[in-house]
């Protein structure tokens, strides 16, 4: 098979201007993944900066509530900066070091991903520009203030949907530009080659440890392991720990929005919005219409409202070795609402998509299983969008008064 390519997904279309510059990063990924010190360096940075292991939490309360399988939730929260992000950015800084160079860039939906890269860029001493989709700046303002505090510049993408994909396109022509000095940063498992491999390569530390963890806790391989899926780093990031195990299942959970018998969610892999196309220089399932224009997606989780998917997973999918499911708007909250209830635990909206399908079926499942659902991030990050759909009327107020203060 062609390199970069997982069945009939995935490729570098890049135009020649970007020809050297991803031959040079190929070259550097290469090396690095040959090196196994290079592998151990990022091991010992990521523990000594980002907290890592993550633990494997048994959701012992949820469990008993549902009354059948036993939940496992990879904590990836508990990572620094609060979410998976941190995995591949670090790693991405350590090769921007060996590259040379001086200055990285970055898009970003749901804001997780820019902080991440923020913060790797303060930690190495990188210049550091945040292309981020307008609507996205508002519903996740909170990670807006601390990029720029890191001492990121945050761009606001006016075009298009003003949503991740805008934000993308605007960080390539950003790239174009200043390729001698700059690294582009991507946030997930997409985009040419050899960008899935990497990022999912990175991420994989997940499902490295959570493979050994379940073996510690439950003394056998999970039954299931779910994730969400936007463009599918996290996914891929735990999937990788199982792919080998036959006999785990592998669910991921895409944004069903308003349901997917509405125009208003962001399924790539089931439903009947999206179909085989290029875009961004790759090729994958993208939510685009009989023309090949992509469409605009919703999500009540700015992370999940991407058009397109990982290669890797379009793969995967393809083959049956991830089985896709969708998760409503409503049916988070719901999910997100017995979370924090039963185990104290408070999940990004992206991940509660995760919790969504397995609480649907942990308990149709027997009390000697074992599933594990990997918590992508943590729900602080989503507390106007949250305050919002619950109408909470003392957040309300609150802003209201905050508001009154700040235009005296």
């Amino acid at each position: 098979m062609k390199k970069g390519y997982f069945g009939q997904w995935g490729g570098a279309y890049i135009p020649e201007v970007l020809y050297q510059t991803f031959a040079d990063l190929k070259i550097a990924y290469e090396t690095a993944r040959a090196d196994q010190s290079f592998w151990q360096q990022y091991v010992d940075l990521m523990a000594n900066y980002s907290c890592r292991p993550t633990p494997l939490t048994f959701a012992e309360n949820l469990s008993d509530h549902l009354g059948g399988a036993r939940i496992y939730i990879k904590r990836e929260d508990l990572n620094h900066t609060g979410a998976h992000k941190a995995n591949n950015v670090m790693g991405q800084g350590l090769l921007v070091k060996r590259m040379g160079k001086k200055r990285v860039i970055a898009e970003t939906g749901a804001g997780q991903h820019g902080v991440a890269t923020a913060t790797m860029a303060a930690r190495f001493g990188f210049d550091c520009t945040i292309y981020m989709g307008e609507k996205d700046v508002a519903r996740q303002r909170p990670n807006v203030f601390w990029m720029e505090k890191l001492g990121a510049t945050v761009v606001p993408v006016k075009d298009g949907s003003r949503t991740l994909k805008d934000a993308i396109n605007e960080a390539f022509r950003d790239w174009v530009s200043r390729m001698d000095d700059t690294h582009y940063v991507l946030g997930t498992a997409c985009g040419p080659h050899p960008f899935p491999e990497m990022v999912s390569w990175f991420q994989s530390i997940i499902g490295i440890e959570a493979n050994k963890q379940i073996l510690a806790q439950h003394g056998q391989m999970p039954d299931r392991v779910y994730a969400c899926v936007g463009g599918g780093s996290n996914a891929m990031g735990i999937f990788q720990g199982f792919l080998d195990e036959p006999d785990v299942e592998l669910i991921g959970v895409e944004a069903g929005g308003r349901g997917l018998d509405t125009e208003d969610h962001a399924s790539r892999m089931i439903g009947d919005r999206a179909a085989p196309g290029v875009a961004q220089g790759y090729k994958t399932m993208f939510l685009q219409n009989d023309e090949g224009q992509m469409l605009d997606t919703h999500s009540i989780a700015a992370g999940l409202d991407y058009v397109g998917i990982s290669p890797i997973l379009a793969d995967l999918g393809e083959k049956g070795r991830v089985r896709f499911e969708a998760a409503t708007d409503k049916e988070v909250l719901e999910a997100l609402t017995l979370t924090m209830r039963r185990e104290g635990i408070i999940p990004a909206l992206e991940s509660s998509h995760a919790f969504v399908q397995a609480i649907k079926e942990a308990s149709g499942m027997s009390k000697d299983q074992a599933i594990i659902i990997n918590m992508s991030g943590r729900g602080d990050k989503d507390i106007f969008t949250i305050a919002h759909a619950f109408a909470d009327p003392s957040w309300k107020e609150f802003i209201v008064n905050r508001a009154r203060e700040y235009s005296k």
